[in-house]
């Protein structure tokens, strides 16, 4: 039996801002329990999800030296799922209404967490042969496993692998504060460790100082490994090309299922007999329409976007086009999500310009999400650069035909259409232009209207696809061997 730990800042069904929460949350119940056993330990976090706090249960509590302080630290367990969850517990660094504050007190509250972690490990009486971090927030635990820790017969034999969900996210912050808070050698922050261009970075002592790395998909491998993808770090990722893999995520058919959605008016699984079409799509449609102010019209292509509304997602090629599609088609939008106030405020000037051609829904809500997947004909991903995505799996799974640029996750993902073999998962465009993506829309659109026959037939092809996590477990099973053998 080998123990794995798996270090996240979120993990659903706990807490959850983006996709690593999924990861982290959904990937260990797939591996083999009689040859794995694998916990996760995150924070416990204040604004976790109120219903399921009840079930923390206390465990113990122990103090953590970061350098000259001394901090407190408990540790709470639950069960979810077959899964065993651990809570670091202190509430200077855990309290805030959210789970990521500013920088300033974020490089703190995580090098606590990390040092925790390990801290953690002989009172909860688990010894991991490997522990598995997650992002920058847990860059540091590899280099105190190695520094701090280094000379401890229980921590010596312990592997780690450090999973890399986006490489624009590094937890850069003054050296002399890091160096302060943190209690790591003078002789380590230099430029080939933790320094980077004059401050310390996280997420570059995990990349240095772990035995092996992973990102979200195979494509987003090689792009970091590349000027324009590495942001910084290409030159290091090159250096350690032999310990980079990537590993494409999935996501829970559990939890993404049309047949059984609760969330949504119409399930549906089979497709029709006489139109390939899945059962229930169309009611969704109409029933989605109606509650959100857009015109009950079958015949106009709806497009659903959820999503981080940041520049990374390409809102400004939408920006650049939306009044032309708006214009000369009678295509219609649903939007979900939160982030810069520039596009919040893009989305809701269009929604007041066009208002039965657009429902926008600033905030986030699972119930709202799932309506959208279930209900478009299409999902929209222009993304500038996509390390996996997982809005796009979930979308096919529903039959919803997706429309993405070819890069990271999203080229790895969905097979562009072919008109001539009648093959392909979705319609895609390569380069980060407004006019390829408009050009894009509009071809989605005509074969929406004009051939029905294969939009449903891909429609099928989608939600056939197998995107679960048993492809993605099998491979970090074998990675975890390969470490463990060494």
């Amino acid at each position: 039996m080998k123990n794995i730990l798996i270090v996240s800042s979120e993990a659903i069904p706990y807490i959850k801002t983006g996709g690593l929460a999924d990861v982290a949350g959904s990937l260990p119940k797939y591996f083999d329990k009689e040859k794995y056993d694998v916990r996760v330990i995150i924070p416990k976090y204040k604004c976790m999800d109120e219903k399921l706090v009840p079930q923390l249960k206390f465990a113990c509590h122990f103090y953590v030296n970061l350098n000259w302080r001394k901090q407190y630290a408990g540790i709470f367990k639950a069960v979810n799922d077959g899964i065993t969850y651990y809570f670091v517990d202190n509430e200077f660094y855990f309290a805030g209404d959210k789970p990521y504050n500013n920088i300033y007190e974020d490089v703190e509250k995580f090098a606590y967490f990390s040092k925790a972690v390990l801290e953690s490990l002989p009172y909860i009486d688990f010894e991991p042969d490997i522990i598995h971090c997650n992002d920058w927030e847990t860059g540091l635990l590899p280099v105190f496993l190695k520094t701090t820790y280094g000379s401890d017969t229980f921590y010596s034999n312990i592997k780690t692998v450090f999973s890399i969900h986006n490489m624009r996210f590094q937890g850069r912050w003054k050296m002399r504060e890091v160096a302060d808070i943190t209690g790591l050698p003078e002789h380590i922050f230099n430029s080939n460790e933790l320094e980077f261009y004059g401050e310390a970075n996280y997420l570059k002592g995990g990349i240095v100082y772990a035995d092996e790395i992973t990102t979200v998909s195979p494509s987003y491998a090689d792009e970091i490994t590349t000027p324009e993808g590495g942001e910084g770090l290409d030159g290091l990722m090159l250096e350690r090309r032999k310990h980079l893999s990537g590993i494409l995520n999935g996501i829970d058919y559990s939890v993404y299922n049309p047949a059984k959605d609760k969330y949504i008016s119409c399930n549906f699984m089979s497709p029709d007999k006489d139109t390939n079409k899945p059962y229930g799509k169309e009611v969704d449609k109409r029933e989605f329409q109606e509650k959100n102010g857009l015109k009950a019209d079958k015949n106009a292509m709806l497009i659903g976007i959820v999503s981080r509304l940041t520049d990374q997602k390409g809102f400004d090629l939408i920006a650049y086009v939306m009044d032309e599609i708006l214009e000369t088609t009678d295509i219609q939008f649903c939007i979900l999500g939160t982030g810069e106030n520039q596009y919040e405020g893009m989305f809701h000037y269009f929604q007041s310009k066009y208002p039965d051609r657009l429902s926008v829904y600033i905030g986030y809500s699972e119930e709202r999400a799932h309506q959208i997947y279930a209900s478009c004909d299409a999902f929209l991903m222009p993304s500038l650069f996509e390390p996996c995505g997982l809005s796009q799996m979930m979308a096919m799974r529903y039959g919803t035909i997706p429309i993405v640029r070819e890069t990271g996750g999203l080229k790895d993902t969905v097979e562009a259409y072919n008109e001539y073999e009648n093959t392909g998962t979705g319609f895609s465009f390569t380069d980060y232009n407004a006019h390829d993506m408009l050009h894009v829309i509009k071809y989605a659109e005509s074969v929406f209207k004009n051939n029905k026959k294969a939009w449903n037939e891909m429609m099928v092809r989608d939600m056939n696809k197998d995107f679960s996590w048993d492809a993605s477990a099998r491979r970090y099973e074998a990675l975890y061997d390969r470490l463990t053998e060494k």
